[in-house]
């Protein structure tokens, strides 16, 4: 069983600095990527977010890829449709997925292929109530193309 990773910068962003805001504390657990097929330009990145207060995730970002978006995937008139959106909502308390099918980190315009166990850096961008942002630091492992989701409970 995968233990849920707390990424150690974002400990260091949650010190509070001289006033009395707090900032959400995010736990991020089971990060991945699908890994690509040479010459292929985008994959996914997937992961559970937990946030102990009401935050919502508005960026990401990755060395590996010229654009990362957040993105969602629903059916329309029975066609799957993707596209960006600007922020995923972290109710405080709940597990969000992201996951194939669904929400999701989207890099593009990848920069080399993403090989089955690279660790792929990404950064995440939370947003507190407040308006604050965090970003939290932390690397996702690269699984096989038909990979499917690990669940740990």
């Amino acid at each position: 069983m995968q233990k849920p990773l707390l990424a150690a910068p974002l400990l260091a962003a949650l010190v509070l600095l001289g006033s009395a805001v707090a900032h959400a504390e995010v736990i991020v657990a089971e990060p991945w990527v699908r890994a690509t097929v040479p010459a292929q330009k985008a994959t996914g990145a997937f992961m559970h977010l937990k946030s102990d207060t009401d935050a919502r995730l508005v960026s990401a970002a990755s060395p590996v890829a010229g654009v990362v978006e957040i993105h969602e995937m629903f059916m329309d008139k029975d066609v799957m449709k993707m596209s960006p959106i600007p922020g995923l909502e972290l109710p405080a308390g709940q597990d969000v997925e992201l996951k194939p099918g669904g929400y999701h980190v989207m890099l593009m315009d990848l920069k080399q292929q993403v090989k089955v166990g690279d660790e792929v850096p990404l950064t995440l961008t939370i947003e507190n109530k407040d308006g604050s942002r965090a970003t939290i630091e932390l690397k996702a492992a690269a699984r096989p193309l038909n990979a499917p989701m690990k669940m740990h409970h």
